[in-house]
């Protein structure tokens, strides 16, 4: 079904593409893209987009930075504009983009199955599935904020999204190619390539199978009550509390930090998502990623308590 085809780390860069070099990246971008297509095919076309290294050749050939993170921002903003006119003359077609126009990608690709004939519901399943893979199953310190999803009319795809660490200031970008492995939270990763930054969750291990097992049989054991008990006391594990001055009045503790962090969210949110999943009762662990609510926050939470 799909397979992770390559990640590549980028340093962060701001600012935006100026028009000119826009309208050049579109106008090349596709022109290079019917080369490939008319010369090699669609699947070859993918299966280059699924290359990091080629990609990053791609889009310096276009005319960006060589080895600016906004390179994959640009490039599929690019084939998105370049490749919508050309659709039913190449059968390609590029959906999601970076914010906001990422959440539009499921109802992209069931417009356009209604339109040219493949399963747009069941690729909109996996353009979900693969964006909780990379920022739920595996938590390696990006979240993602950018998901491109170009699909051939025969429903073979390619999906490239990234993912920022602020605090690094780098980027790192996720390929995935619809051909290879049956799964896609059992060992779907052909590579994961990346600087060292301690230990990471990674449930998409095939020897985190127990784990995973584990996790949606507690939820049914223990429940939403008992998981969030657990999930507390291991969190309390060798973290002091002090006691305020006061103690019969409110204490207010702002960390020094201006972000948002998981450590900041208060447990009892967790509550929710672990009722609505145990509520969907998900058969495996695919099926948990699919449950709306459930991210980085509580699988990890479920997998602590599964160790």
């Amino acid at each position: 079904m799909a397979q992770r085809a390559g990640n590549a780390d980028l340093p962060l860069h701001g600012g935006r593409v100026p028009r000119w070099l826009g309208d050049r990246m579109t106008r090349l971008g596709a022109l290079v893209t019917e080369a490939v297509v008319h010369h090699y095919g669609r699947d070859e076309f993918l299966r280059r987009l699924a290359h990091p290294f080629w990609f990053q050749s791609f889009g310096a050939v276009m005319g960006m930075d060589w080895h600016s993170s906004g390179i994959t921002t640009s490039v599929i903003g690019a084939l998105k504009r370049g490749l919508t006119p050309l659709a039913g003359e190449l059968g390609i077609h590029v959906c999601g983009g970076r914010g906001q126009h990422s959440r539009k990608t499921p109802g992209e690709l069931i417009s356009i199955g209604d339109r040219v004939g493949f399963d747009g519901g069941a690729l909109a399943e996996a353009s979900r599935l693969v964006a909780k893979v990379d920022s739920a199953a595996v938590q390696d310190g990006f979240d993602l904020y950018l998901h491109g999803f170009i699909v051939t009319d025969d429903a073979r795809w390619v999906v490239v999204q990234q993912g920022m660490n602020g605090d690094r200031r780098q980027a790192r970008r996720y390929h995935w190619l619809s051909e290879g492995l049956t799964s896609f939270v059992d060992a779907p990763h052909s590579a994961i390539e990346g600087r060292e930054q301690g230990e990471i969750v990674n449930l998409a291990d095939r020897r985190a199978a127990a784990s995973r097992t584990a996790q949606l049989d507690l939820l049914q054991s223990l429940g939403p009550d008992g998981l969030l008990r657990e999930v507390a006391r291991i969190e309390s594990r060798g973290a002091p509390v002090a006691a305020p001055a006061q103690p019969m009045l409110p204490h207010l503790f702002m960390p020094a930090h201006h972000d948002v962090r998981e450590s900041d969210v208060n447990l009892r949110r967790l509550h929710g998502n672990f009722a609505a999943a145990a509520d969907r009762g998900p058969e495996d662990f695919k099926d948990l990623l699919l449950v709306p609510g459930v991210g980085a926050r509580t699988v990890k939470a479920l997998a602590m308590v599964a160790e």
